[in-house]
């Protein structure tokens, strides 16, 4: 106890001895009117890199800007609309598969359909066509419901991989918008230098300066875009898989019915034939 409340003493007593050695090696404060001026200074710095960056924007010209920044616009309600859509709640939900499975062994496959129709799942969309297609034609076998099943399968993945190729694509798109628009600038920039010819080469920088500035803003829009695109498509790959044991599961259970229903015909049948 007493080597305890030593080691607690010596502690405070060296916080002190520290925190007063930093307070007298400290350097003196500025006064006042300086830390005023220091902050106009670094504010008026912000202002004018602010005022560089937009006068090199709009020097890009606008039939380069304007449909970069329309690219732009488009692959950030794209990322958004992606965040709040492609999760698991809206491909396979675990209330979905509940309800589902025990309609499945109660055989109320009217009740599945009305709950398919109030759910917008994928999962949902699948059983659906899979029921429709299965009450509408009750002489099916079951190889026939499943290949609907598969085929409604397959559409409904293939929707979740384009969803999310609309920014692989503005990723790829905006680059080349950027390039036309360098292109463009140094096809003029060496044509003033062919109609005049006391253009110097230091002269010509500039121009091909602000050719490059299409360009970098392209560079500037494809690389999130294409990096959200590749989270978003290992998420996809993940929700498929998901959507596919989940369909796996579905047609077990649908399976199982059609096998009890075979059985309790010939059963009926033979003792009919007795």
């Amino acid at each position: 106890m007493k080597t305890r409340l030593f080691l607690i003493l010596l502690l405070s007593v060296s916080a002190v001895v520290v925190t007063l050695t930093a307070q007298d090696n400290a350097p003196p404060a500025p006064p006042a009117s300086e830390s005023a001026d220091l902050s106009a200074e670094a504010a008026e710095a912000a202002a004018n890199t602010a005022q560089t960056i937009l006068d090199s924007l709009v020097e890009g010209g606008p039939f380069i800007m304007i449909p970069l920044a329309l690219l732009s616009f488009v692959a950030v309600l794209l990322i958004i609309f992606y965040i709040f859509t492609i999760r698991q709640g809206t491909v396979v939900s675990d209330k979905f598969m509940n309800a589902a499975d025990a309609l499945i062994r109660k055989q109320d496959y009217l009740g599945l359909i009305a709950v398919c129709n109030r759910e917008n799942e994928c999962i949902a969309r699948i059983v659906y066509k899979t029921l429709d297609f299965a009450t509408k034609n009750p002489t099916a076998s079951f190889d026939e419901v499943r290949e609907v099943t598969e085929a409604e399968g397959t559409r409904q993945a293939s929707i979740l991989n384009n969803r999310i190729s609309y920014l692989n694509d503005i990723g790829r798109i905006a680059p080349m918008v950027g390039l036309l628009g360098t292109v463009v600038g140094m096809i003029k920039a060496f044509e003033s230098i062919g109609k005049s010819s006391g253009v110097q080469h230091m002269e010509l920088a500039p121009g091909v300066a602000q050719a490059l500035v299409t360009t970098a803003a392209g560079l500037i829009i494809s690389l999130p875009a294409l990096i959200f695109y590749s989270i978003f498509r290992g998420k996809v790959q993940k929700l498929i898989a998901e959507l596919e044991a989940a369909m796996t599961h579905i047609m077990a259970l649908l399976a199982a019915q059609y096998k009890r229903a075979n059985y309790r015909a010939s059963a009926r049948r033979d003792n009919e034939n007795e």
